[in-house]
């Protein structure tokens, strides 16, 4: 899988708040297998790194920092939280979400697509935190972006893909684009059907840092992720409306007869 110029293996990025301790977010991360990870700039403090801890922690792991500018509800706190979070942590790649509404958190298209343009005219790799909106995510291209994160459910509800249809049109419609499902996913069996309708990856937190075992879960992310994944490439059987038997009936034996056929 390339995400702009990175070449990554894993099908699986992890959020890291909420996690019960540090050492429990660092061995979820490598029980998980994951190669990036969202950060939010309020988790470190500007001016040489940081205070807490937070961002020498992630950097020993070894993985990617994906920072992202949760909380933001407008176009310009977006682009001035990206880039004070540039600044921080030394990476042009950012989690580009201006929320909308309250309640459901789903991203404003219209602010969206605004610091969009001015966040990729300034360098930066934008990873776009959307809906299933086709027309949407044409803007979001034409302004600069090279891959859309599409939410399954609203963050945190852990209800899976909503909108499956809509979001296999997506995959259809923009066939060389990487599609990563973000937000909603609660279950592995969630995150296996979102590879197995042919999405490159899939981004979630709350179902691994809310588990009873947070490392145990994020295990299972992994490799319902991968196992997803193969699916598709190997080709999934088509749903059939009746019932076709796995074993032939030519030349069985006819015992009502009492012959053979």
């Amino acid at each position: 899988m390339q995400l702009y110029d990175v070449n990554l293996s894993a099908r699986l990025l992890l959020g890291t708040a909420q996690y019960p301790s540090p050492v429990v977010l660092t061995d979820a991360i490598a029980a998980s297998g994951c190669e990036v990870v969202t950060v939010s700039l309020r988790r470190e403090t500007a001016n040489g790194g940081g205070t807490n801890g937070f961002w020498p922690l992630l950097q020993a792991t070894g993985v990617r920092i994906l920072p992202n500018t949760a909380g933001c509800d407008s176009a310009q706190e977006a682009i001035t939280t990206a880039q004070m979070a540039r600044a921080i942590f030394g990476t042009n790649w950012i989690k580009l979400e201006v929320i909308g509404n309250a309640d459901t958190l789903q991203p404003d298209p219209f602010a969206l697509v605004e610091a969009a343009k001015v966040l990729c005219a300034d360098g930066f790799a934008v990873f776009p935190y959307t809906t299933e909106d086709l027309i949407v995510a044409d803007r979001l291209l034409d302004a600069g972006c090279r891959v859309l994160m599409p939410w399954g459910a609203p963050i945190g509800s852990g209800r899976g893909l909503r909108h499956v249809d809509a979001l296999t049109s997506m995959r259809g419609h923009f066939p060389d684009v990487p599609l990563i499902i973000d937000a909603g996913i609660g279950a592995p069996s969630q995150a296996a059907q979102v590879m197995e309708i042919g999405f490159d990856a899939v981004l979630l937190n709350t179902a691994v840092a809310k588990a009873g075992d947070p490392v145990a879960m994020a295990r299972a992310f992994g490799q319902a992720a991968g196992a997803g994944r193969l699916a598709f490439e190997a080709g999934l059987m088509p749903p059939r409306d009746m019932a076709v038997p796995s074993t032939p009936v030519l030349g069985m034996a006819d015992l009502g007869l009492g012959g053979l056929r």
